[in-house]
């Protein structure tokens, strides 16, 4: 492995937790180079929703490729753009009676999260915007601006302004009755907001889920204020949740939603800002980027909305596994009642969070996760203090895979608790 110590940049992360190198991937399973297998609850940070290389998409890439399809077209039209765009149509917006127009703001989530702010401020002419504690909604500046994880705040190198955090469901009380008593009094020191970005559940701030009520709350707050609200769904959007958008449980309807990560469905890089028509005053050109038309992207993502969300089977399906998860999670908690140890998430999103209390152990998450890898699981961290073992399995993993991960899991929790 000495080319990439001698080559690439020390910022990467997660060749450090499992420092091997893998060469194979099908479905819930990645293979090293030396043939041992492991089973993936990691799948791409959430880019591989549908598993890996799973053959409905594969097949429809490599036909699109074989006869020389456009790989790469910016915002010129396509055949494969007009194919994906029909099939978000049918399979997503009106079976949910939602009418967005489509902004392509480049190939990550971070893109469509700039867009989505850029934008806001555009429309209303105002320029703070509301975030939340604990939240993380990408790496470049404006995204860090409304991000609360110090440790990647700090990275910016220059202040992050125009911005303003308030507690997320859980952390306080009472944020969007807060937010709706500072819009409304002049002393409060707040400007009116040209919008409120938030994420349904916190993947990166420690698999942390909003209730439906308080989500039902804010978005009335904003209604009533006429302030934008954004969905970052980078993460937890593509049926991550059961429904395909997180936020469909809430029953509201965001002004914007960002997407990015699965809409591609093969782990191609795509990312879509979803905008409400009134709301669509770019001039050509406002907002533009070099890969906003990824032909491939845009053909597996066509054929992952086709495949998976015809129907409700998958969303049924995450449901299941979901509550399946939550249960062996619980049943690991109790099995060490003098840990406190917390079971997290929604749907296929899902965590054990630690104790960081004065005297708890240190590090545990990152020791249990390194001992999971040892024994064949891939599962990563999250949270601003690490203290959550992080579980996002493929949508597709089926009951025993599920389980033999659990099983995994288990002894792993064990083995780190007795060292």
């Amino acid at each position: 492995m000495s080319v990439f110590e001698e080559m690439e940049s020390e910022v990467r992360s997660y060749s450090r937790a499992w420092p091997v190198v893998f060469d194979l991937a099908r479905g819930s399973w990645l293979h090293d180079e030396d043939g041992r297998r492991y089973l993936d609850f990691f799948s791409g940070a959430g880019a591989l929703n549908y598993g890996h290389n799973p053959p409905v998409l594969k097949r429809a890439l490599m036909d699109y490729l074989s006869r020389d399809g456009v790989a790469h077209s910016l915002d010129m039209f396509t055949v494969a753009r007009r194919h994906f765009l029909t099939a978000l149509r049918e399979t997503v917006l009106a079976p949910r009676s939602l009418d967005y127009r489509v902004v392509f703001p480049g190939p990550g989530g971070a893109n469509a999260v700039e867009a989505a702010l850029k934008l806001a401020r555009r429309v209303t002419g105002r320029t703070t915007v509301v975030g939340f504690t604990n939240s993380f909604h990408g790496m470049t500046l404006g995204a860090l601006a409304v991000s609360g994880n110090a440790a990647k705040r700090a990275a910016a190198g220059v202040p992050l302004a125009h911005t303003v955090s308030l507690p997320y469901d859980g952390y306080g009380d009472g944020s969007p009755e807060l937010l709706d008593r500072m819009i409304a009094d002049p002393g409060s020191g707040l400007d009116t907001p040209a919008a409120v970005i938030v994420e349904t559940v916190q993947g990166e701030g420690g698999v942390r889920a909003a209730g439906d009520g308080w989500l039902r709350a804010l978005a009335e707050v904003c209604r009533r204020h006429a302030v934008l609200l954004i969905v970052d769904d980078v993460q937890m959007g593509c049926g991550r949740t059961g429904p395909f958008f997180s936020f469909e449980d809430a029953g509201i309807v965001p002004d914007m939603v960002c997407l990015s990560k699965s809409i591609g469905g093969y782990g191609l890089p795509l990312a879509l800002t979803l905008i409400r028509p009134e709301l669509d005053v770019w001039q050509p050109g406002e907002h533009n980027g070099t890969f906003r038309g990824v032909g491939p992207a845009f053909v597996t993502g066509a054929a992952a909305l086709r495949a998976y969300w015809s129907g409700n089977d998958l969303e049924k399906a995450v449901r299941s596994a979901g509550e399946r998860l939550a249960a062996a999670l619980g049943e690991i908690a109790r099995a060490h009642p003098d840990t406190d140890i917390t079971v997290r998430g929604r749907g296929l999103a899902a965590g054990l969070g630690f104790p960081t209390f004065p005297g708890a152990p240190d590090g545990l998450a990152s020791r249990i996760s390194a001992e999971a890898f040892r024994r064949g699981l891939l599962v990563e961290t999250s949270g601003a203090d690490g203290s959550v073992v992080k579980l996002l399995p493929p949508l597709t993993v089926t009951d025993s895979e599920l389980d033999q991960g659990v099983d995994i899991l288990a002894a792993a929790v064990g083995s780190a608790l007795r060292t």
